[in-house]
């Protein structure tokens, strides 16, 4: 096998998913290698890969000879076709890719991935909508990231009601048991050092504690 290239990607199915994730990779400078079984699919990204290739993700052989077992991640986006997905995988790990992420479409599918050995399953449609939901029931939550075992960081936009308030004000550690970050003003980051700190209608606090604080959190507002 030859030297395998660090901070390099083979995507293997090339849909919308698929797409958007490795041209996007290769975008932010990384080397990228787009596989499809429809030409049109591989078309589509050519121009922006370092190589895009017409292969099935179902056969083995070739998916060594396109190189991928020289790729430090694959990325398994083939999506609705789950025995082409399952054997994608079962491919990728056979040829020695260090981490393998995997596009799920069930709960079940899910489970059958994580037993094949993928590092990581994503199921992009429930993870969007959950995304959207928490946006949706609370407007002032402007975006949110998840850090594992229940804890999230959080985008709240101060409203008018609390311009000029000083920070110390929203209790956040002794009422809701967050943590403040710090927020961002316009496009300046100002530190959350004192209790002192005036909010203005419009800064963007960044919060860290569990879902459920958040949430009573930004019920209160």
């Amino acid at each position: 096998m030859a030297q395998r290239n660090n901070g390099s990607f083979a995507v293997i199915g090339l849909g919308t998913f698929g797409s958007t994730v490795a041209t996007d990779l290769a975008r932010f400078g990384n080397p990228v290698l787009g596989i499809d079984i429809e030409e049109k699919n591989v078309a589509g990204v050519a121009d922006k890969l370092a190589e895009a290739i017409i292969a099935d993700g179902r056969d083995e052989d070739a998916l060594r000879e396109a190189g991928v077992g020289d790729y430090e991640t694959a990325v398994v986006a083939i999506g609705e076709d789950l025995e082409s997905n399952v054997l994608c995988t079962m491919n990728v790990k056979v040829l020695g890719v260090k981490t393998v992420w995997v596009k799920a479409t069930s709960r079940t599918h899910y489970r059958i991935l994580l037993k094949l050995g993928a590092d990581r399953v994503i199921q992009p449609e429930q993870q969007i909508g959950q995304h959207i939901a928490q946006m949706l029931h609370n407007p002032l939550v402007r975006d949110y990231v998840s850090l594992g075992n229940g804890y999230h960081v959080v985008n709240f936009q101060i409203p008018e009601a609390l311009d000029g308030k000083p920070i110390g004000d929203l209790r956040l550690q002794e009422g809701f048991e967050v943590r403040c970050l710090g927020l961002m003003r316009g496009t300046d980051y100002v530190a959350c050092d004192t209790d002192t700190e005036a909010l203005h209608t419009d800064d963007r606090l960044l919060l860290l504690g569990q879902r459920q604080n958040l949430r009573d959190f930004g019920d209160s507002l």
